[in-house]
């Protein structure tokens, strides 16, 4: 089964009590899910070790690379308990936060993070449950602060706070989250996501724990991480606005501004960037959604996201499939509009100066000029294909990749159609072939085609896009026909097929003859 999805932004889905049954799985898959999340805030490692098993059931079964990440929980700071289970605020009044865990009252509450006390001062802001109660710093002394009630009149037990504007000493991994970790990458995920990061060092930390294991997803959640977007950005290997936090400690009117730098900075480094946070959130209790967050996703799609992200919609919501296929339906909209294609355009990042984004622009290039049907990036480590997708070609980009990690990280690029292709690659000309072959066999290009074919020589070599050919494809392959087994991606070519000939292979090669 070879899927094609018809649209160049991806999805990324939740799963949760809602979605965890391989049918359930199944049925999102074909809806027009691509990466599947899995949310270390909720649920067991069993459980997460069970829905794994029953993705990468599915994989086998469809025969497509699908990409999983791990998404974990992060500091959860808590406030404590009150005497009667809530309390009522008044606008005007003063509160007490200390660290005595005996049971609150309207005039003070426990915070059992001594350190987080010792962070705050005078004027620091405190939000409470979610934003819904503001207050701010008056007074400080020794274990405890006093805070005057800004807006909001009712906190209940046990409910979360933000501190937006300090520093916080506190790790973005708690044990928790490292046990967790541990547990991820001995599944094989692809993606780790880092909540609660507020400075590069956080990245780093997870970067010696994972130690190439899996990618890193940056969450951006915290105010102060925006200060160091690019760093950030640079650290991680994608990046996900996470906009449901960010709209607690930032002002409401700021994220949508903020949505498009990050997803500008994201395409000019060339790493994936997801939008996410209640994108179709009525549709957990609705069948279809409202028209604002029809228009919330077609934004981000004409932002120029990577991908478009479901969480409670798919995890817990009573309509997940048609969640799924609401979303899929809203980029196809977006990106057969005219206007699309000119806002994609007017961002293109400035041009790099390294070999691959010169072979990689002269491959955009040559392709649109040739009215070519697809980009073919031959990639070891994925970066050939990264290049690719940052220009945001119109044209369809085929990732093949050698091995099936990478693989299952290229879905979530824009425009890419993953082919994990195992066989061993000796010359470019046996490339080309392949490259030739795998663009027929999966319905992008026949006979007459002209398709672009970038990779790096030497092979197996990570970081060297360094070749560009272009390859028009003859009536020998565009009228063969794969046996049964070659249906999916790991498609043994004939030898005849694999022959880089002239006849084969009418070329214009752009590079020293490699082969």
């Amino acid at each position: 089964m070879v899927s094609r999805r018809g649209r160049a932004t991806k999805i990324v889905a939740t799963l949760g009590p809602a979605s965890s049954s391989p049918e359930m799985i199944k049925a999102l898959y074909e809806a027009g899910v691509d990466v599947f999340r899995l949310n270390f805030s909720h649920g067991t490692q069993e459980n997460h070790g069970r829905v794994l098993a029953s993705v990468r059931a599915l994989e086998k079964e469809v025969r497509r690379p699908i990409g999983v990440l791990a998404d974990l929980q992060g500091p959860k700071l808590r406030l404590g308990r009150f005497e009667n289970g809530f309390i009522n605020l008044t606008a005007g009044s003063t509160i007490r936060f200390d660290t005595d865990p005996t049971p609150g009252n309207e005039t003070r509450v426990s915070i059992p993070h001594p350190e987080i006390l010792e962070a705050l001062n005078e004027g620091s802001t405190v939000l409470l449950d979610d934003g819904k109660v503001r207050v701010r710093v008056v007074k400080k002394g020794a274990g405890f602060i006093e805070a005057e009630v800004v807006a909001g009149n009712k906190l209940s037990n046990n409910k979360g706070f933000n501190v937006p504007d300090v520093l916080l000493p506190v790790s973005a991994l708690t044990d928790k989250d490292r046990a967790d970790l541990f547990f991820a990458l001995d599944l094989g995920v692809e993606w780790i996501a880092l909540s609660f990061v507020q400075r590069p060092e956080d990245v780093i930390e997870a970067k010696e724990l994972i130690q190439g294991r899996a990618q890193i997803n940056l969450k951006l959640e915290k105010p102060l991480a925006v200060e160091h977007l690019t760093r950030l950005t640079e650290l991680s290997d994608s990046i996900m606005v996470a906009r449901g936090d960010l709209g607690v400690e930032l002002s409401l009117p700021e994220i949508p501004a903020l949505q498009k730098r990050v997803i500008r900075e994201s395409r000019r480094l060339g790493k994936p960037v997801i939008v996410a946070t209640q994108m179709l959130e009525s549709m957990i209790s609705a069948p279809v959604p409202t028209r604002a967050e029809v228009s919330d996703v077609a934004t981000a799609v004409y932002d120029g996201a990577d991908a478009v992200m479901l969480s409670a919609e798919s995890a817990a919501g009573q309509y997940p499939v048609e969640a799924v296929a609401m979303m899929d339906q809203i980029i196809k909209q977006v990106e057969r509009d005219p206007g699309y294609r000119a806002i994609i355009e007017s961002q293109r990042p400035e041009q790099g100066h390294s070999v691959a984004d010169a072979v990689t622009q002269a491959a955009y290039h040559a392709a649109l000029s040739t009215n070519a049907a697809a980009i073919c990036t031959y990639t070891l480590s994925g970066t050939t294909t990264l290049h690719a997708a940052r220009e945001r070609p119109r044209i369809p980009i085929i990732g093949i990749a050698s091995q099936l990690s990478t693989a299952r990280r290229l879905v979530m690029s824009y425009g890419v159609h993953v082919v994990h292709a195992p066989e061993e690659i000796h010359t470019f000309g046996e490339m080309a072939a392949k490259a030739t072959q795998v663009t027929v066999d999966h319905g992008f290009a026949t006979e007459g085609d002209l398709i672009a074919i970038t990779a790096g020589v030497p092979f197996a070599t990570p970081g060297t896009t360094n070749v560009l050919r272009l390859v028009t494809i003859d009536k020998t392959m565009a009228h063969r026909t794969p046996r049964p087994e070659e249906s999916g991606d790991s498609m043994r070519p004939r030898a005849a097929a694999m022959k880089a000939d002239d006849a084969v292979l009418r070329s214009a090669p752009l590079e020293p003859k490699a082969d």
